[in-house]
């Protein structure tokens, strides 16, 4: 008889919970949502008016660009005429009809952003985990030498490496080479096909150590020391066995925007290629997407066609950046 009474009332309560539900939704119309809104916005004013400068900001350069930028892939555009309407006819060229985009562009991005990205990315994890041994004192000074290369930029970068590897006697490389006797001839490094696309990878490699390499760095100065003590009592005797087990785990937020800052930063790389040998680069050997937006958008004038190109790049990016999240989010802070 308890039983009963017990699942009559669990029975009841829930009815009246889905009644209340049912009656909330629909006394709580359209119009009712967004005066509460609007009423809960003027509540917290002083809040929204302290977020509005950087939100004003945000709507003028990120999500009207954006916005912009995809009206115009779908339109014919020469930056005089008015753009004319076309469709997905931009998007159908460049899959089928643009060649230098599938023979060159597309591959020689993927490989630009396989080897800079990971690779860049390691090391960045390695150089800050070596500065995080060194004492206090020494540690800002490396952590500088190793983070001002990216203040100056891809093509401040490249300019200063050109010099290295100018195809005559007064580059570096070539000097050191024929005093060594190693080649008779100087090298044309930056004309060669052969070589542009290592150069490439090498200079921005020498470059990447920026943001990311620093929130690497704080996020293992950050890490508690007594967990490296528990480790050592639970049986972890290297210091590869702390970075595993202890390190890397915990500094995942840290990582994760590395990982986001190292692909971005890498996909939307292109001014090294051409400040270094010029747009178009030798028989299209540097040519990447970036590259090939500078080309179409600011040469031929077609922004159109290079707004299509942007938005097939930001699309790549929004895959990594899914991608990346799901290997470097908790799994206690996954919903």
């Amino acid at each position: 008889m308890r039983n009963d009474m017990s699942s009559n009332v669990q029975v009841n309560t829930r009815v009246r919970a889905e009644r209340a539900v049912i009656a909330g939704s629909v006394k709580r119309s359209p119009s009712v949502k967004l005066k509460e809104l609007l009423a809960d916005i003027w509540k917290h004013r002083l809040s929204y008016l302290f977020i509005a400068p950087f939100f004003a900001a945000f709507t003028i350069f990120i999500v009207i660009p954006i916005a912009a930028g995809v009206m115009l892939s779908f339109t014919y555009f020469n930056a005089i005429e008015f753009p004319t309407w076309v469709g997905w006819l931009n998007f159908q060229n460049l899959f089928s009809q643009d060649i230098i985009f599938l023979q060159h562009v597309l591959p020689n991005s993927f490989k630009f952003a396989l080897f800079v990205g990971p690779l860049g990315y390691v090391c960045a994890f390695m150089l800050a985990w070596l500065i995080a041994q060194l004492p206090s004192a020494l540690r800002m000074w490396y952590a500088l030498a190793m983070y001002a290369p990216s203040l100056t930029g891809g093509i401040a970068i490249a300019v200063v490496w050109q010099v290295a590897f100018t195809g005559d006697r007064t580059g570096y490389i070539n000097s050191f080479l024929l005093k060594l006797g190693l080649i008779e001839k100087p090298i044309l490094f930056l004309a060669d096909k052969d070589y542009l696309m290592n150069i490439m990878i090498l200079v921005s490699i020498w470059g990447s150590m920026g943001i990311g390499f620093l929130a690497l760095l704080a996020g293992i100065l950050n890490v508690d020391k007594q967990l490296y003590e528990a480790g050592k009592i639970d049986g972890i005797s290297s210091r590869l066995q702390e970075i595993w087990y202890i390190t890397v785990p915990s500094m995942k937020p840290q990582m994760l925007f590395a990982a986001v800052i190292s692909i971005v930063s890498t996909l939307k790389s292109g001014g090294v290629g051409t400040a270094m040998a010029g747009n178009p680069t030798p028989d299209y050997a540097g040519q990447l997407m970036v590259s090939h937006i500078d080309d179409y958008g600011f040469i031929r004038f077609e922004l159109g066609y290079a707004s299509a190109i942007s938005i097939v790049l930001l699309v790549i990016m929004l895959l990594l950046n899914k991608l990346l999240h799901a290997l470097f989010t908790p799994k206690e802070d996954e919903v």
